[in-house]
């Protein structure tokens, strides 16, 4: 595989940790944007980054409107208490989507075991933490699933959410309550059967799977870490 079709999708290739570095290379990119200029650099690399980079079909296109609504908010709220300037307005609304973007487009992507894998074989992190983080980002995933079915059985007992914007407003937080208590449950059980199973007292773990580290991964790093520092670089050319 060479050439552009070896790039395309490499996203869907590299380990999770260099995901959530990317992810957080997201926030040094953020925090170089101070004018139109970096912002628009910025946030073109994101967008290229992106499109050529992430596999084709990866997690609901919906996630992304959460983006939309926090560019909107903050360049909406910049306008109206920063003097009605549009270009502060624009270059804080376009420094959230350099931001947000990079994490909401790559979290689907990150394997929770392959991640642990890499925090603790990579990097050597404690065991107790490793797992523990492992353990709460596989509950994370199943939350939409427990939301659908809270929600069916309130459908089943005939306490569906109606038709107008109150009935639905009580349907939500009525179902956020079932599914906040389903998940201190799970997450109370899933406490007792690690400490029965020797999790609080263990300090040298092994682990079942290894931790591979690929050109790809140093590739894609590189890549992230360059797209990451081209703000700064404007600002330092002007």
């Amino acid at each position: 595989m060479t050439g552009t079709t070896g790039v395309v999708g490499a996203l869907g290739r590299v380990n999770s940790l260099v995901l959530v570095t990317l992810g957080l290379l997201g926030l040094v990119a953020s925090l170089g944007v101070r004018d139109l200029a970096s912002a628009g650099v910025a946030l073109g690399a994101c967008l290229a980054f992106g499109l050529l980079l992430l596999p084709r079909g990866t997690g609901p296109a919906a996630r992304f409107l959460a983006v939309v609504v926090a560019v909107a908010s903050v360049a909406w709220s910049t306008w109206l208490l920063g003097g009605h300037d549009p270009t502060v307005a624009a270059v804080a609304g376009m420094r959230i989507a350099v931001l947000a973007l990079p994490g909401v487009a790559l979290a689907p992507l990150v394997d929770p075991s392959g991640l642990a894998d890499q925090l603790g074989q990579r990097l050597r992190l404690p065991a107790r933490f490793v797992v523990g983080v492992a353990a709460a980002l596989q509950r994370f995933e199943r939350l939409g699933e427990v939301w659908e079915q809270a929600s069916r059985a309130r459908r089943s007992r005939g306490v569906g959410p109606g038709r107008g914007p109150v009935g639905r407003s009580r349907h939500a937080a009525s179902v956020t309550f079932a599914v906040l208590a389903a998940t201190l449950r799970d997450a109370t059980a899933m406490s007792v059967a690690m400490d029965a199973r020797g999790f609080a007292a263990a300090h040298a773990r092994t682990w079942a799977e290894p931790a591979p580290w690929t050109r790809t991964d140093t590739a894609v790093l590189a890549l992230g870490a360059v797209a990451a520092a081209l703000p700064y670089a404007v600002l330092v050319v002007r």
